[in-house]
């Protein structure tokens, strides 16, 4: 992957943690409506070229009830893994997730990258990024519930393992910030539209140090 590698080569001056921008890691459990969360925020802040939107690669289809994301097959994902095409990969619920290597870039550039991720690789997270932003969206109980069996992905005791998995998940340390999306996106979506110009204008003062 020679992109990869070029990016590799321009970091390679710069110890981690990656420096200047900000890392926006979104968490939560399946339902919560992460990405209908950044969906609000990437439609509001279409023309800012400061703010990256991170497109995941997922082994998993692309279909009009999940996020777009781009799809490698397990083998051509492991190959991309092993050849540095990903800044950060995990494996969870049977599939494994990348985000693509020029996100460093991106922060080391004073850029803010927003993403989806999981809630196990945010001690990973700390020490690669020097500015990491952890925003937890939740929703109630009975609203996740809701609508993870609006989705029809899973039966109804994987649901319940879920929300029983989530419930025992506790986030702690520095930098993390709790938006409850129980209601309309526009609330939630707003609440996480002004971390998001907070995290601008923090990479505008730290590029000036």
């Amino acid at each position: 992957m020679m992109v990869s590698a070029l990016i590799e080569r321009e970091l390679s001056a710069e110890t981690f943690p990656i420096r200047h921008g900000v890392f926006v890691a979104v968490v939560g459990p399946s339902g919560a409506g992460k990405d209908t969360v950044i969906g609000y925020a990437k439609a509001l802040f279409a023309d800012e070229t400061q703010l990256e939107f991170v497109r995941r690669v997922i082994t998993r289809p692309s279909d009009a009830a999940s996020e777009d994301h781009d799809t490698l097959a397990d083998a051509a994902f492991a190959e991309a893994d092993a050849d540095g095409a990903f800044a950060i990969s995990w494996e969870a619920h049977g599939l494994r997730y990348g985000l693509p290597a020029d996100v460093d870039w991106s922060v080391s550039n004073g850029h803010v990258a927003v993403a989806n991720v999981s809630r196990a690789i945010i001690p990973t997270l700390r020490e690669r990024y020097a500015n990491l932003a952890i925003v937890e969206i939740t929703a109630s109980p009975e609203v996740l519930a809701e609508r993870l069996a609006m989705r029809g992905r899973e039966s109804r005791g994987e649901v319940l393992a879920r929300l029983a998995r989530s419930a025992n998940v506790t986030l702690s340390g520095p930098g993390v910030t709790s938006i409850d999306n129980s209601g309309p996106r526009e609330v939630a979506g707003e609440r996480f539209a002004e971390l998001l110009r907070k995290a601008m204008a923090f990479s505008d003062m730290s590029g000036l140090i």
